[in-house]
């Protein structure tokens, strides 16, 4: 019977969505096999996870506090979760495939000894052994991956995995000690600067409205950021507006930006290059608008609307107004 523990990442004392996610999938893998579903939470105040962790299916949730948790120090929180792993022995590791857990999750493969598979979508136990999918080749086929260590460490994308809850009450919590008292870093982070103005996270947005070279100038950005606001979505781009200078990095979506798996991604004067498929080819439903009706974004698209973006966009933005009132 495997069991599963799960790193409950937190940012600003919020959890982030993926490590419920994780938790929802988890506790559907154990119903099928038995085992239990863990969670593991670092902190340098009190964790008050317990009640949600129960919610989303977790069993039991192990908490370790300590100063070096404030922010995120890869050496400490490496240390930490590789002690919790070594000391209860779950079958499985799963982490957030997240900018902190793509650093996190190969620093604590090395220091179990253990396999490392990254970005995955999709985990399954054939009753012997765990068989985990991740894509390959820029996205555009899947390789299943069956690790021969335990426990094998994985990372999970943001969004690949559905969210459950009213699973039960509280998770039974339980304190373990980090083995961080003696740790001496060899740097500390001492403070975190987030980008202003960022009101959806991209990479755990149900919902994408992303521009590209096709908006024509940062002048008209204001388009894909008002579409966005109105369907409670987060503001994305791809490389070649990045590159341009017209929005930020942060905004990018893409095989050098951010790889991303909403429910609804919206493409607007994208053309479809390998590069931003890598970042987005995984979300469920793919909207794309171009006025050039050969670009390969269509062959991805499960919708597309040939057109010009600037008649388009405002005309979907009043219609989703109407919907709402």
């Amino acid at each position: 019977m495997p069991n599963i523990a799960v790193f409950i990442e937190q940012r600003d004392g919020q959890v982030k969505k993926v490590a419920w996610q994780m938790i929802s999938e988890a506790r559907r893998l154990v119903d099928q096999a038995g085992g239990e579903v863990w969670g593991v939470c670092l902190h340098a105040a009190p964790c008050d996870a317990a009640h949600q962790a129960g919610a989303h299916g977790a069993h039991r949730l192990f908490t370790a506090e300590h100063e070096l948790f404030k922010l995120y120090d890869s050496a400490a929180w490496a240390t930490a979760v590789a002690a919790f792993a070594r000391a209860k022995r779950p079958d499985l590791l799963m982490v957030g495939a997240t900018a902190l857990g793509k650093d996190l999750a190969p620093k604590l493969a090395q220091k179990l000894g253990a396999a490392c598979v990254s970005d995955s979508i999709a985990v399954k136990w054939d009753g012997n052994a765990w068989e985990v999918r991740r894509p390959i080749f820029a996205g555009k086929c899947y390789v299943d991956v069956v690790p021969r260590t335990s426990p094998a460490v994985v990372g999970v994308r943001p969004n690949a995995f559905a969210l459950s809850e009213g699973r039960g009450g509280a998770a039974a919590a339980e304190s373990f000690d980090p083995g961080v008292a003696s740790l001496t870093p060899l740097a500390r982070v001492t403070e975190v600067q987030a980008a202003a103005g960022r009101k959806v996270e991209l990479t755990e947005a149900e919902t994408i409205v992303s521009g590209g070279r096709g908006i024509k100038g940062p002048e008209h950005y204001h388009l894909i950021e008002e579409l966005a606001a109105v369907l409670g979505a987060a503001a994305g781009a791809s490389r070649a507006v990045v590159d341009a200078g017209w929005v930020p990095h942060s905004h990018q979506v893409g095989q050098t930006g951010k790889t991303v798996s909403p429910n609804l991604y919206i493409a607007c004067g994208i053309s479809g290059a390998i590069q931003h498929l890598a970042g987005m080819s995984s979300s469920k439903c793919i909207v794309a608008i171009n006025k050039d009706p050969n670009a390969p974004i269509f062959k991805v698209a499960d919708y597309g609307i040939t057109g010009d973006l600037f008649a388009i966009l405002p005309l979907l933005q009043r219609e989703v107004e109407k919907l709402k009132s």
